[in-house]
């Protein structure tokens, strides 16, 4: 018999608040972007926010503050279901890792892990 391996694959789980997600996931990506993200980084450091600790995030409204057009990110983030909030973490989760590493490092107190 033939060894087969076969390679993880992440379930594709649909999402249920599809305006709200794309809101936040947007207003995520334009924070975590060129010219927003250095004041992004820099109001987490201000408020002695870590970096991975995105409910801190949402309670201070760091995300509205740096791109006001989304509105309440908390509010967008308590409209969704768990399932969809747990896609949203995982989404920031991504983008705050591909920051450049100059700004890593600039920031790397709020980077470090607890």
């Amino acid at each position: 018999m033939a060894d087969v391996t076969v390679g993880f694959e992440q379930a594709t789980i649909p999402i249920e608040k599809e305006r709200e997600f794309q809101q936040l996931r947007n207003a995520i990506d334009r924070v975590y972007s060129a010219p927003l993200v250095e004041n992004f980084l820099r109001s987490m450091k201000s408020k002695g926010i870590n970096v991975r600790q995105f409910d801190r995030v949402l309670a201070e409204g760091l995300i509205e503050k740096s791109y006001s057009e989304v509105g309440s990110a908390g509010r967008l983030y308590e409209a969704l279901t768990m399932s969809d909030q747990a896609q949203l973490r995982e989404f920031y989760l991504e983008r705050l890792e591909s920051v450049p590493v100059e700004l890593r490092k600039k920031f790397s107190g709020i980077y470090r892990t607890f």
